[in-house]
């Protein structure tokens, strides 16, 4: 399978504008709702529970549905799933825009995962094979995947500039005009790949996944919540493993698997995979605490927090197609371990730093985007480099499917830290009022407006200060987790990615 190769230079470069356009439509939508979590949870009386749902269900169902799109996209064109993820992702977004409860909202970015699903392999496929050149295809990876890690940091941004002037809604409407013109763009100058027949779509294994990840975001939510079911959360696990179970049999058994399993004995690719599963939970758990924080403690508008927040994606812009021209002679090795050192610096830093001048605080997060920019890049290129082209399909899949799954581990887990740290701490100083302002500080400044300015005042106080605690909980669990990551890279990847 191969796209037109040897095509005029600047087709290729338009091409990787074309497709990195989308992906920031995709990688935005990750992150786009935290600046807006705050006006959608007044708007559509969402619970704690409900506004991860909102946030996660994306990630869950798009990365469950990553690995069947991979090799469909083999089967039929890359440019044919790509056109169609593109529709289905505006119609969604459509849909998302004028939701009228948590219900249909959590339904319509189901389907925007569907959309996106279809569109993420196809990305990086018709990079991988529009780019022949090794110099050229790491440059343009690193382009890739600054737009993957920038964008996914950007989201808060581009949702704090449309809060500031329209509704939550906003946030999905956007991507409609851009789904427009991607779609012109594309008729016009990505051109069709030759389908590969050989390959089939294991739509079933795609399930499996999706059901497994479900389960297990299901049992991390459940054991955060104030009032836990342990029965709940372990047949969520069960179903969880079992799932995981039946996947890994029904891809070992198939001639024609969604995953090649073999790939992971070496080192290298595997350590490529861990380091971009941990960057994108640390990044986008992270980002989901500090948005809230910056508004709901700290008192910043949307637009104050987004632009806050805008070193670290402008880092990670620079970052990654800097980390994609060093690469190839430095090796995967060293970028990596670098990038997630940095990283974890960058996170340990504002753990202590985090009431210091907004200057010093924004000088930290650019350095947390430098290493996530370089993490991202290097982790990409080293898994499409692991591969044979007519697999591209697969391990763009993979790939992807790291940074969703990270993404989604990284919501269930540091939300379910965030949310179980601050209802212990509300708890502690009991503060005599209902029990749900113990699930999150949302419900607690709600219930402050209904109460004596006094007692509302030491509400609100010990809230903050619950939640603060919160946020320097997860800061450390995500600093931890980005330095033993770098120690692991350093041990394990022994191969070098020329």
């Amino acid at each position: 399978m191969s796209l037109e190769t040897g095509m005029a230079g600047y087709r290729r470069w338009l091409v990787l504008a074309v497709v990195s356009s989308a992906l920031l439509l995709i990688v935005i939508d990750m992150t786009v709702l935290y600046t807006a979590l705050p006006a959608l949870t007044e708007a559509l009386a969402a619970s704690a529970a409900e506004k991860l749902w909102i946030i996660n269900i994306y990630s869950l169902v798009c990365a469950g549905l990553l690995l069947g799109m991979g090799t469909l996209g083999d089967r039929v064109g890359h440019r044919r799933l790509f056109v169609r993820g593109l529709l289905v992702f505006g119609l969604a977004s459509l849909a998302a825009a004028y939701s009228s409860s948590p219900a249909l909202l959590i339904g319509a970015r189901a389907v925007l995962a569907i959309g996106a699903a279809m569109m993420m392999p196809a990305t990086l496929s018709i990079i991988r094979l529009t780019f022949t050149d090794e110099r050229e295809q790491a440059f343009a990876i690193g382009v890739w995947a600054a737009v993957a890690s920038g964008g996914a940091a950007l989201g808060p941004v581009v949702g704090g500039v449309l809060l500031e002037h329209f509704w939550w809604g906003s946030v999905f409407l956007i991507n409609v005009p851009v789904v427009l013109l991607a779609l012109l763009l594309t008729w016009r100058y990505v051109p069709l790949s030759v389908p590969s027949s050989a390959r089939t779509w294991d739509l079933l294994g795609s399930l499996q996944v999706m059901v497994c990840l479900i389960g297990l975001a299901y049992a991390i939510k459940e054991l955060g919540k104030r009032e836990s079911s342990l029965p709940a959360a372990l047949v969520a696990l069960l179903i969880a493993g079992l799932f995981a179970v039946l996947f890994v049999r029904r891809q070992r058994r198939s001639a024609d698997p969604l995953i090649d399993f073999s790939i992971f004995r070496n080192r290298t690719f595997s350590s490529a995979v861990a380091a971009a599963v941990i960057a994108a939970a640390t990044l986008i758990g992270m980002e989901l605490v500090f948005s809230q924080r910056l508004q709901l403690v700290l008192g910043l508008s949307p637009l104050e927090a987004a632009l806050f927040i805008l070193p670290l994606p402008l880092a990670a812009f620079v970052a990654g197609p800097l980390a994609g021209h060093v690469l190839p002679r430095l090796g995967a090795k060293a970028v990596l371990s670098v990038g997630m050192l940095l990283s974890g610096i960058g996170m340990g830093l504002y753990l202590v730093a985090h009431d210091a001048s907004p200057l010093w605080q924004m000088s930290i997060l650019a350095l947390l985007g430098v290493g996530i920019g370089a993490t991202f890049t290097a982790a990409s290129s080293t898994i499409m480099s692991s591969v044979p082209a007519e697999q591209a399909g697969m391990a763009a899949s993979i790939e992807e499917v790291c940074y969703e799954f990270g993404g989604a581990v990284g919501v269930a887990l540091l939300g379910s830290v965030l949310t179980a740290v601050y209802g212990a701490s509300m708890a502690v100083q009991r503060v005599g009022v209902a029990a749900t302002v113990q699930d999150s500080l949302d419900e607690a400044l709600l219930a402050a407006r209904h109460l004596p300015p006094e007692q509302a005042q030491l509400l609100v106080m010990a809230a903050k200060g619950a939640f603060d605690g919160a946020f320097l909980v997860v800061m450390a669990v995500c600093a931890a987790a980005l330095l033993l990551g770098a120690l692991l890279v350093r041990r394990f990847a022994v191969e070098r990615i020329r």
